[in-house]
């Protein structure tokens, strides 16, 4: 019976800690006094900060203050992802491996895979968990397996960013929940996603998964655009209260294929129109129908305006 009681208050115990985790991370998504970024007075689009990129011509077709520093939010998840990639090409690690979740990255907060202490997972379902749940704790069980540690991890996060290029860019932790020190721009993560891309292709089977199942229990995939715009296939959103809402949003018409950020949005609706207008005018300069993305922004105001918006969209 002493047994049994005592089990009962080690499991009440453990639901203690994980609610006191979940309650501090809603009552302090952000450091204090953090706000999200503003709109720049008479931008075009309706976001602090967003980029436009032509990956066939490889030209930018729109910048909108876009060198601006702004937290990552869970964009950070895709150079965590590419480095896992890397070492996965290199021979040092595979798909297939097993990987030991520890309590440690179990109990990261926000948004979660659902991974338990204990839980042996293959790296590819955890890779899967992080494009599709934009999962914390599948993030730092990765983030363990492959640097050791996680702040090995780190450093060679930004060891990998400033290979790239991304020269104002600090990463501070593999998922990108709110740390005062950790920044990004438009620009960067452009550059991020655009040699992300071209060095695994693949990669955008993992991203444009709609759905996840773990433990029972369905995680759907928080791109907004998958299903709901022609040719959308990926990549990562991302939101914390000091960056807003933000994208690296990719899609493909025919050949064409642009591949676009944007940052900083004010609320989730906004991010998912702003990003439809932005594709709807680069595709029509891609298709020479337009003059520039400047031109034909004014004209695409309004959801139901956007050319290539799947009738089905709700």
């Amino acid at each position: 019976m002493r047994g049994f009681f005592h089990k009962i208050v080690m499991d009440v115990r453990f639901s203690l800690r994980f609610v006191a985790i979940f309650l501090a991370f809603l009552c302090f998504p952000a450091p204090a006094g953090a706000t999200a970024p503003t709109v720049p007075k008479g931008a075009l689009l309706g976001v602090s900060s967003a980029i436009l990129y032509d990956l066939n011509t490889e030209t930018i077709l729109f910048e909108q203050n876009s060198d601006a520093r702004i937290p990552p939010a869970s964009l950070t998840k895709v150079l965590s992802m590419f480095l896992t990639l890397d070492h996965i090409k290199s021979g040092q690690t595979n798909f297939d491996n097993t990987v030991a979740v520890s309590r440690k990255a179990a109990s990261e907060g926000g948004s979660r895979m659902g991974l338990r202490p204990g839980d042996k997972i293959s790296l590819q379902k955890l890779l899967l968990g992080m494009a599709v749940a934009s999962g914390n704790d599948a993030s730092s069980a990765v983030a363990e397996h492959i640097g050791g540690s996680v702040p090995t991890f780190v450093r060679m996060m930004n060891v990998k960013a400033r290979r790239l290029g991304m020269r104002d860019s600090n990463f501070c932790n593999p998922h990108g929940l709110p740390n005062k020190k950790q920044y990004t721009t438009a620009r960067d993560m452009l550059t991020l996603a655009r040699a992300y891309l071209r060095a695994y292709p693949f990669v955008l089977q993992f991203h444009s998964t709609h759905a996840l199942r773990y433990c029972g229990s369905v995680i759907w995939n928080k791109n907004p655009l998958l299903g709901h715009y022609e040719g959308a296939d990926g990549l990562k959103t991302g939101w914390i209260r000091s960056s807003g809402y933000n994208f690296i949003f990719t899609a493909a018409h025919g050949k064409k294929r642009l591949l676009a950020v944007i940052m900083g949005a004010p609320d989730a609706r906004s991010r998912r129109i702003e990003a439809c207008r932005l594709l709807d005018a680069g595709f029509l300069v891609s298709g020479n129908k337009v003059v520039s993305v400047p031109s034909i922004l004014h004209s695409l105001l309004l959801p139901r305006h956007n050319l290539h918006l799947k009738k089905n969209a709700q």
